[in-house]
């Protein structure tokens, strides 16, 4: 059957640099009409769930490991009835999962959330398939060290999480923690991609590959402006 993708955008809380600021994400439901996976979602489970409309969840997969994704990720996966699907994350973002987890677990007073794990670790060349759409993992650290794009290239769609978003980088509010590692990921992963090639971002608007190669240029101005402040 036809994979068909579907798109939920939530907003909730965020913490950059000590701030809780509200954030909007789009979470992105692909699969048919028995079965889907999840792509990273995003702050509102009751939503994310209401749009998969009580089809198999197969899994969870997350683009990286903000709080944002991580909040929501055990009510989503959970099935009683067939089984929880598994979470899946790059292993370079355990440390992520581990803090969130373990500063949840004193909150909520529940140890076991302290050892919990994702199900799965997602590796640069790992692919599944849900309906007829196969997806590529792209390792594409920056935005997070373990952030991961998924490539549909059956489809000429390219969920890029918030490695890019339509006109920049993804950032933490206004800051990048490793634009340079960002952009080079962006670059080696992207780049030979088509330029009509669908791009599904973690936040906003969806865009292309060709667009979003127009503006690279300026990106690398960004971050040699970045790297002479950091050195004043």
């Amino acid at each position: 059957m036809t994979a068909r993708i579907e798109h939920v955008v939530t907003s909730g809380p965020v913490t950059v640099d000590d701030e809780v600021r509200t954030v909007e994400a789009n979470t992105w439901i692909v699969g048919d009409e028995e079965a889907v996976i999840v792509i990273d979602p995003a702050n509102d489970a009751e939503a994310v769930l209401k749009a998969v409309d009580g089809r198999e969840v197969m899994a969870v997969v997350c683009t990286h490991g903000w709080e944002n994704v991580l909040s929501t990720v055990l009510e989503v996966s959970a099935d009683e009835e067939r089984g929880d699907a598994p979470i899946m994350l790059h292993r370079a973002d355990r440390p992520q999962w581990r803090a969130y987890f373990r500063k949840l677990a004193q909150e909520t007073e529940d140890d076991d959330l302290r050892s919990l794990e994702p199900d799965q670790y997602l590796e640069e060349g790992g692919a599944f398939e849900i309906a007829d759409l196969q997806l590529e993992v792209l390792h594409t650290p920056g935005f997070t060290p373990g952030s991961i794009a998924l490539y549909g290239e059956g489809e000429g769609v390219l969920f890029t999480g918030n490695t890019l978003w339509r006109g920049r980088p993804g950032a933490y509010g206004d800051d990048y923690p490793e634009l340079h590692t960002q952009l080079n990921s962006i670059s080696a992963q992207f780049g030979q991609l088509p330029r009509e090639t669908r791009v599904l971002p973690g936040q906003g608007p969806e865009t292309t590959v060709g667009e979003e190669s127009d503006r690279w240029e300026s990106w690398y101005d960004l971050a040699r402006t970045e790297a002479e402040f950091d050195e004043s």
